[in-house]
């Protein structure tokens, strides 16, 4: 049974960093591409960051030059890494994996999910 569990969620002021990390069990990963995706309340759930199986990377735009994904396959782990972060970044963050090897952007591309952790950006 894979299974996707996100910690390093927490309270940041705007302007700080955080590290988010994301644990595969069940299956190894080094042949899939993994997402990061947030859900801010009352908002649909949106793309953050993906990482393919060789390691090409995608960003939303508003996270671009700010969040860095990478990932250690012998660990199982995939990493978001947040600097500058700003109050609109506020969400839920959940990291999916894909059964294929290459990245995509869609929620519907994904096929495992996380539970989530609660990011919140504030003073």
């Amino acid at each position: 049974q894979v299974q996707l569990g996100e910690s390093g969620g927490g309270l940041v002021q705007p302007g700080g960093s955080m590290r988010l990390a994301c644990v595969v069990s069940g299956r190894t990963f080094s042949s899939n591409a993994v997402g990061w995706f947030r859900q801010a309340p009352g908002k649909e759930r949106e793309f953050v960051a993906a990482i393919s199986w060789n390691y090409k990377t995608d960003y939303l735009d508003s996270a671009k030059g700010r969040f860095t994904i990478s990932r250690d396959n012998a660990k199982n782990t995939v990493y978001l890494q947040m600097n500058g972060l700003k109050p609109e970044d506020t969400a839920v963050y959940y990291c999916a994996l894909r059964a294929a090897a290459w990245l995509a952007t869609g929620t519907y591309d994904y096929d495992y999910w996380g539970q989530g952790t609660q990011v919140t950006v504030s003073l």
